[in-house]
């Protein structure tokens, strides 16, 4: 695991719908080189707290910092530019599209540019570098030529991953990347997402507490908006309250 310098914090986020805490008070950050994974039980607040973080949503209290700078006013396209990666932001990949021209696409996002270029961009060398590079980061670079529409659930997960990588993130935002993947699927991404940490730290959050037990470097868990604990795995899986409030007899 990275230094204890976090490069991403929510501090004191707080969030009601009505009547309704969603979030209360929730202080976590994420440090460079690990996977700090946040669980839950549904209704937790997971998804709530993840909008927060990256500008789907405005706090009522609290603040979000990116790599020091306050981002807390800013939406979700301004946070991506200042580096906050979300795999499940992508909205939709190109079906008819190759896999590395899906790849190639992120990376013009990357420089602003608009998709209108797009065919000038596909003859861009370094364009075409950047791409490649994120395609054989994801396992996908033998399959460069396929279209993404006849690619597996969990290789379009991957192709994902990879065209998010072109935009070079600081942070990955990723928001139940195993869900509907097999048993394999699931294994080949958690050997991705396990090197992935060294290019930019993974906030996590996962129903899988196998996947979550395997990659972790720390864990934070959610329950009715607040944060009741956070620590390395051995310690989150030991925790009383924890077990009590979700992991119960499930834990692995």
């Amino acid at each position: 695991m990275g230094d204890a310098t976090p490069i991403l914090e929510a501090r004191g986020l707080s969030k009601r719908f009505g009547a309704i805490p969603a979030s209360r008070a929730v202080t976590l950050d994420l440090r460079a080189g690990e996977i700090h994974a946040l669980i839950g039980p549904n209704g937790a607040g997971k998804s709530t707290l993840i909008k927060l973080i990256a500008g789907d949503l405005t706090p009522d209290e609290g603040s979000v910092y990116l790599g020091g700078l306050d981002v807390t006013a800013l939406g979700t396209a301004a946070r991506a530019r200042e580096g906050l990666g979300r795999t499940f932001q992508i909205s939709s990949l190109i079906p008819e599209a190759s896999v590395l021209q899906n790849a190639t696409l992120g990376a013009l996002g990357r420089l602003g540019q608009p998709y209108r270029f797009f065919s000038r961009a596909l003859r861009d060398r370094a364009l075409r570098r950047t791409a490649e590079a994120a395609l054989a980061t994801v396992g996908l670079e033998e399959l460069h030529q396929t279209r993404s529409a006849e690619l597996s659930h969990g290789q379009r997960r991957q192709l994902e991953i990879g065209v998010a990588l072109t935009l070079a993130p600081k942070v990955f935002l990723m928001d139940e990347p195993m869900a509907g993947l097999s048993a394999e699927g699931a294994r080949q991404l958690t050997g991705i997402l396990s090197d992935l940490r060294r290019t930019a730290p993974i906030l996590l959050v996962e129903h899988d507490m196998d996947v979550v037990f395997a990659l972790a470097d720390r864990i934070s868990v959610l329950v009715a908006g607040e944060i009741i604990a956070t620590g390395p795995p051995d310690a989150i899986r030991a925790d009383p309250a924890v077990r009590s409030a979700y992991l119960g007899e499930a834990t692995p």
